[in-house]
Order: C-alpha cells, then sequence, then structure tokens
C-alpha cells in the first residue's frame, strides 16, 4: 500500500517533470480554440513526370518524397492522405515543421508541389495536434497518463484530508455540472 507521503512525493515529481508541456499544450489549446493557429511561409514548385497522376497514395508519396530528396529536405512527420474535391485530388502530407500538398495542375504532365514550413509557434500546434513523429508522440502519451495520475492522485489526497473533503465533493460536483452544462451549451 501507497503511503500519504509517497503519494505527495510522486505527485510532485510528476508535476514538476511535465509542467513545461502542459504550458505548451495549455497555451496551443487555448489560442487554437480563438483561432491563433501560427503561420506559414510558402515555397511551390512544378514537378515535371512522364505518367498520368493518379489518386493513388503510394505513388503520389513516392513522387513528393523523390522531390523533397532532390530539395534536400526532410519529409512530413505525419501521415499522408489524399483528399477529393470534386473531380481532382490533393495528396496531403503534414508535420510538425513542414506540410507538404501535391496536385495535378492544369499541364496534364506538370505537378504542382507546395512547401509550407511552420513557424516556431506553428510548430508547437502541429505537436499539439498529433502531427510529430514517434517520439513527440510517445511523450505525449506519457503526458496524459501523468495529467491523468496527478489529477487522480490530487483529487484522492484533497478526498482523504477531513477537513478538505466537503469542498472536494462540492468541487467535483460542481466539475460535472459546469462539464454538462458546457457540453449542452455547445
Amino acid at each position: 500500500m501507497i503511503t500519504r507521503m509517497q503519494l505527495m512525493k510522486v505527485h510532485a515529481i510528476l508535476a514538476a517533470f511535465i509542467f513545461p508541456v502542459a504550458i505548451m499544450f495549455m497555451i496551443t489549446g487555448a489560442l487554437y480554440t480563438w483561432g491563433i493557429k501560427g503561420g506559414y511561409s510558402n515555397e511551390v514548385y512544378s514537378i515535371q513526370y512522364t505518367q498520368e497522376l493518379k489518386p493513388e497514395l503510394t505513388s503520389l508519396k513516392a513522387l513528393a518524397e523523390r522531390e523533397l530528396d532532390n530539395l534536400k529536405l526532410s519529409y512530413p512527420t505525419g501521415e499522408a492522405k489524399i483528399k477529393n474535391i470534386g473531380n481532382d485530388f490533393i495528396l496531403e502530407w503534414a508535420g510538425s515543421s513542414k506540410d507538404i500538398s501535391l496536385e495535378p495542375s492544369n499541364d496534364t504532365r506538370v505537378a504542382k508541389l507546395t512547401i509550407k514550413h511552420t513557424s516556431w509557434y506553428r510548430n508547437l500546434v502541429q505537436l499539439h495536434k498529433a502531427k510529430g513523429g514517434i517520439v513527440f508522440k510517445v511523450y505525449a502519451a506519457f503526458f496524459a497518463i501523468a495529467m491523468g495520475f496527478i489529477l487522480f492522485s490530487g483529487f484522492m489526497m484533497a478526498w482523504q484530508a477531513p477537513k478538505l473533503k466537503r469542498l472536494t465533493i462540492g468541487a467535483f460536483v460542481a466539475g460535472i455540472g459546469s462539464f454538462l452544462m458546457m457540453v449542452w451549451l455547445s
């Protein structure tokens, strides 16, 4: 059985350790809610190819990779997907430091490659949106588990303190009520 002092130590250590990433998630999440997402600087390239472009993920991604290799740029860290727009299509590939799109042009042998380099703030927003690589995704999962433990252990410590028990119950009930009300009003 874990003692109250051990619980408090783990609670404090985890809180201190995840505090920087918590601040990042809080700021980017709050500002994103208000439409503040950060910016990009764009580069547009025309790509010559020999075969007709088709909305096939593997071949479009290979063409994009070839061009990124030629430009000596890393690949985006997120997942590539094909977005259909009417009869047209676009390869979209987002990451934390860059997004790319590849689409056919009016010329049947030329495609348009757009590379959008993120600003430092947009990079953080992209990480918040799970557009980073596997290392950051593991870190974010650890953060979520640690945050859950911190909230649960804080609740349990307050619940166990006789002077705080009533206040804890009231705050918990108010929290549930306000959450449900905000969901309903939204």
